[in-house]
C-alpha cells in the first residue's frame, strides 16, 4: 500500500486547530459506567501528545455505540472524559454536541496546546449517513483533519471519509502504524506464515483465507468452525448443529489448499460440553469421538502443544478469532495456550487481528509481548480481507 500522508507531514503551526478522529467506542461494565477496556483510549495518547508539542488546538471526535441518531445518556462521551484526562496527564475540555455555532465558539476559544473532546458523533443521523452538509459543520471546525480512529475506517461516514474532502487530511500516529503492520503481513511477509483462524463461522474467515492463502503457509483451525472443518474432512460426522454450507465452505478451503500449496491443521482433540454454557459439564475427547449432542467450545491440549510446534518454527504470525469460549475458564485454555505460545516466539513478526483476539490478550495480560495488536474488528478484519477502507481511502482525496 502506498504511504499516507502522515500527520507529521502536516505543515502545522501554534493556534491551528486539528480534527482528530479517534475511535473511543470502548466497553463498560456492565450495569456501570466504569471502562472495562480503556486500550483505544491509550492508543490514541501518541498522536494528541504530538499535537499539543506543535501548539495545536485539538479536537478530538468520536462514536460510542449505536444511538440511532438519538441522544442517549447512556451514550455520551462525558463518560469517556475523566478517564482520557488521565492517560493524558492534563484537563480534557468536553463539548454537549459536536457540531454547531456554541461548539466552533468554545474551539475558537480554545488556549493553544490544549485538548476538547466533542459529544457522541452518532447523536446526529448525518453521522453514518455521510451527509454532506453534517460533513461541511465537522470541518468549520478546524484547520487540518487527522484519522486516528482505525477501528472505524471502515466505514463510510462522515466523519471518516466526507469531512476529508474539505480539510488538508492526513493519517495519525496510530493509523500509520495499524496501516504499517497490517500490510506487511498482507503484502510482505515473512516465511514461514502461519495464520490462527477462529470464530463462529466459516464464512466470515473465507474472505480472510482466500486473501491470505497465496501467502501464509499454515492455517491453525480454532473456534466454533472446527466441527466444520472436523466434518469436511470426515474426522467427524455430520451434526444437526452444523449448517450444510458452512461444511461446504471448509472442504472447498481443504480443496483449495492441495493445489495453492498451503495447509490447514485441524484439532486433533478438543474440549466438549453437552451445552453452551458457562456451567456446562465438558470433557477433552479426540476429535473424531464427539459425543453425539455435544459441542466443540475449545481445542485440547493437544493440539495446543500441536499449534505451538507450528507456531514456534513461525517468522510471520497472524491471529484472528479466538479458538475456544475464552469467556468460560472452562473453555479458555485454548486461546490461553496460542497466546502463550505467539508470544513466545521472539524471532517472528507477530499480529493479534482486533476484536475479539486483542480483548483476549489484553484481559490475560500478555498484549505487551505482540509485534502489533490491532485495536480494529472489522477493519481488521476487512484489511486482511484484502478490501479498501474507506476511511484509509479518503486520506488520497483532494480537499476542497
Amino acid at each position: 500500500m502506498p504511504r499516507k500522508k502522515s500527520v507529521r507531514d502536516l505543515k502545522l503551526s501554534p493556534g491551528a486547530s486539528v480534527l482528530v478522529r479517534v475511535d473511543y467506542n470502548v466497553p463498560f461494565e456492565p450495569g456501570t459506567q466504569n471502562i472495562s477496556d480503556d486500550s483505544r483510549i491509550v492508543a490514541s495518547v501518541e498522536t494528541i501528545k504530538y499535537l499539543k508539542s506543535q501548539g495545536c488546538r485539538v479536537v478530538l471526535c468520536s462514536h460510542l455505540g449505536r444511538p440511532r441518531g438519538e441522544y442517549r445518556a447512556d451514550l455520551s462521551l462525558a463518560t469517556i472524559v475523566d478517564r482520557l484526562a488521565e492517560v493524558i496527564g492534563e484537563k480534557v475540555n468536553f463539548a454537549a454536541d459536536c457540531v454547531g455555532p456554541e461548539t466552533e465558539a468554545a474551539i475558537q476559544n480554545m488556549p493553544d496546546g490544549t485538548v476538547t473532546l466533542v459529544e457522541n458523533l452518532r447523536f446526529h443521523k448525518g453521522e453514518e449517513a455521510n451527509d454532506p452538509q453534517f460533513a461541511r459543520e465537522l470541518a468549520r471546525l478546524a484547520d487540518y483533519y487527522v484519522n486516528d480512529g482505525f477501528g472505524a475506517a471502515h466505514r463510510r461516514h462522515a466523519s471518516t471519509y466526507g469531512v476529508a474532502r474539505h480539510l488538508p487530511a492526513a493519517a495519525g500516529l496510530l493509523m500509520e502504524r495499524e496501516i504499517a503492520s497490517l500490510s506487511k503481513v498482507v503484502e510482505d511477509p515473512s516465511p514461514p506464515y502461519v495464520v490462527v483462524v477462529g470464530g463462529a463461522k466459516v464464512l466470515d474467515k473465507l474472505p480472510l483465507i482466500q486473501n491470505l492463502a497465496s501467502r501464509a503457509d499454515v492455517f491453525l483451525i480454532g473456534g466454533g468452525m472446527v466441527t466444520s472443518f472436523l466434518a469436511a474432512d470426515h474426522s467427524l460426522s455430520e451434526r444437526e448443529n452444523v449448517d450444510s454450507d458452512e461444511i461446504a465452505l471448509a472442504g472447498q478451503i481443504l480443496r483449495d489448499s492441495r493445489h495453492l500449496c498451503y495447509e490447514v491443521v485441524t484439532p486433533t482433540d478438543v474440549v466438549v460440553a453437552d451445552r453452551f454454557a458457562e456451567d456446562a459439564n465438558w470433557q477433552v475427547c479426540q476429535s473424531h469421538e464427539v459425543p453425539a449432542g455435544h459441542l466443540i467450545l475449545d481445542i485440547g491440549p493437544r493440539t495446543v502443544d500441536k499449534y505451538a510446534g507450528q507456531l514456534a518454527e513461525a517468522r510471520t504470525i497472524v491471529w484472528n478469532g479466538p479458538v475456544g469460549v475464552f469467556e468460560w475458564s472452562s473453555f479458555s485454555s485454548g486461546t490461553r495456550g496460542v497466546a502463550g505460545a505467539i508470544a513466545h516466539a521472539e524471532e517472528a513478526f507477530t499480529v493479534i487481528g482486533g476484536g475479539s483476539t486483542s480483548d483476549a490478550v489484553t484481559s490475560m495480560g500478555v498484549a505487551d509481548k505482540f509485534s502489533h495488536v490491532s485495536t480494529g474488528g472489522g477493519a481488521t478484519l476487512e484489511f486482511l480481507e484484502g478490501r479498501e477502507l474507506p476511511g484509509i481511502v479518503a486520506l488520497d482525496e483532494v480537499h476542497e
